[in-house]
């Protein structure tokens, strides 16, 4: 399991105690993830105007937005990759489906082939019995 950690993060110019037991690295990135927030909404005009309460608000719905969005892309992803993982299977049955066939049609060719030498020889012997028989 891991350790419980215990950090100072500053997020929007003030200082915070995050504790958990992510890493301090991932808590890190957290408090990062919601300072680039606060700058991607405090370089437009509107955000400048309102109060503290709305500018908390409207980070809460940028996150849970971008939250829902990466809902969104997994779920897509998560059917991309059944979809793949159908075509996979699908493939790997036809390779098996040819694979039989070709094993098949491998093997007809080896009993053409001793049907043909047989064949050969029953000529040879026929063709030697004919030269017998008109000496």
């Amino acid at each position: 399991m891991n350790k419980f950690n215990d950090i100072e993060v500053i997020i929007n110019n003030r200082r915070y105690k995050l504790c958990g037991y992510e890493s301090e690295e991932y808590l890190h990135k957290i408090a990062s993830y919601i300072n680039n927030k606060y700058n991607e909404l405090r370089d437009k005009d509107a955000f400048k105007f309102i109060d503290s309460e709305m500018k908390n608000i409207m980070i809460q719905i940028n996150i849970a937005d971008d939250y829902h969005k990466t809902l969104e892309k997994v779920k897509e992803l998560e059917i991309e990759i059944d979809d793949k993982s159908n075509e996979i299977y699908e493939l790997k049955h036809e390779i098996v489906s040819r694979q039989t066939k070709l094993d098949m049609a491998l093997e007809d060719i080896e009993k053409l082939k001793l049907e043909i030498n047989e064949a050969q020889k029953k000529i040879v012997r026929l063709e030697t019995e004919l030269k017998d028989r008109n000496k």
